[in-house]
């Protein structure tokens, strides 16, 4: 038996303005979503194949780089293009330390969230 991520769950300050920027990276939809929480995901819901991930309100600052972060890789397009579009949504270049010989670029979401978007392609999920 094993377990697979079914769910991730980020802390925001705006929940709903997080949501908005991660559906757009990641071509999700809301699926749920209350005055401090939001959910969203593929167009299946839950329990797809891809993990829902969940923005719940919290008052606490961020302080430091995450232990935790995603990496999200281009489905349809070169990385150089991909990195221009995710600035288009709010994202920004963040320096965690590279070196600058990285195959990657490290960027933070709209609440300074680091993730990387990894060189090449992969197949998008499909339902």
């Amino acid at each position: 038996m094993a377990c697979r991520i079914s769910e991730l769950v980020l802390d925001a300050h705006d929940p709903h303005r997080l949501a908005t920027f991660w559906c757009g990276v990641l071509g999700f939809t809301v699926l749920t979503h209350e005055e401090d929480s939001v959910e969203i995901g593929p167009g299946e819901g839950f329990g797809g194949a891809q993990p829902t991930i969940v923005f719940n309100r919290t008052d606490n600052p961020k302080r430091e780089k995450l232990r935790l972060h995603i990496d999200v890789s281009a489905t349809d397009q070169d990385q150089a293009a991909e990195l221009e579009r995710l600035r288009e949504l709010g994202a920004r270049p963040v320096d965690v330390g590279q070196t600058g010989e990285e195959t990657w670029h490290v960027l933070a979401d709209p609440e300074g969230n680091e993730f990387c978007l990894l060189d090449g392609k992969v197949e998008p999920v499909t339902s």
